[in-house]
């Protein structure tokens, strides 16, 4: 598979088996084809069927290889198969990107219904558990692997009207930390990256829902004076994974523009 747009990576996750959920879209797409652009065989998971499929192609017509496996990541069953294809579909599991996320919260919280708290809950943080359970299995079978989670800005510094879906975030990050202590000593890194302000579609969706104008979310949210990309977050993702990065365990990489640092 041809590497020119990936050349900071080079070979460093060949033989290597990847499994990125969240991968129909955004970052978790741009995720699955950097890993594949840098040797790994990446199972690519998602409710999202058109989506993840067109991912797993896309991968496959630049020369890597990959599979879609619908999955709806709150729920056991799904997640215990996705794993499952991985081992009987590429051999084993090494490194994991746990991307998988929704928001559509924009009201105050005695104003939420449960109902959006409950899928809140069993996206973000319910399914970085479900995730994690089956991918440590996997990887202890291995002798070890490496494991990003996909946290939040919001996980440190809340924004409003967004309660629900900052307490997940703050979980996320609690359970990466207490995973990881608990694991680094078996051979598993468990790590998580803090997306600020990132161009996805869902940014863009709640940008619209808020009524809010571009470049005053822009100027409020980061220094550098425009949004991240997903490639930014990729790569913050695929060093955590690497050999270049053995000594990093329970780590929350901001990539956010600057916007923490105020």
């Amino acid at each position: 598979m041809t590497r020119a747009g990936s050349a900071p990576f080079g070979a460093w996750f060949d033989g290597k088996v990847a499994i990125v959920t969240g991968g129909a879209s955004g970052m978790g797409r741009a995720i699955s084809t950097a890993f594949a652009a840098a040797g790994a065989r990446v199972v690519v998971g998602d409710i999202a069927v058109d989506g993840g499929e067109e991912t797993a192609a896309a991968i496959k017509q630049a020369g890597g290889e990959a599979l879609f496996v619908r999955t709806d990541v709150s729920q056991a069953a799904d997640v215990e198969a996705l794993v499952g294809r991985a081992v009987t579909g590429f051999g084993g599991l090494d490194i994991a990107a746990n991307a998988a996320a929704i928001e559509g919260e924009s009201g105050l919280l005695a104003d939420t219904d449960e109902a959006l708290f409950d899928r809140l809950v069993a996206v973000n943080l319910r399914s970085i558990f479900l995730s994690m359970k089956y991918e440590i299995g996997a990887m202890l079978a291995r002798g070890g692997g490496a494991i990003v989670n996909i946290a939040s800005t919001n996980s440190y510094r809340p924004q409003p009207r967004q309660a629900c879906y900052t307490a997940t975030k703050y979980g996320v990050v609690g359970i990466t930390k207490a995973a990881a202590i608990d694991y680094a000593p078996l051979g598993i890194r468990i790590n998580a990256v803090a997306p600020g302000a990132i161009d996805t579609p869902m940014l863009r969706n709640a940008i619209e829902a808020r009524g809010s104008e571009e470049q005053d979310v822009i100027n409020r949210l980061s220094l550098l004076g425009r949004f991240g990309t997903t490639d930014e977050i990729a790569r913050a993702v695929l060093w955590l994974c690497s050999d270049q990065s053995t000594y990093t365990v329970g780590h929350v990489l901001a990539v956010d523009g600057g916007y923490l640092s105020r």
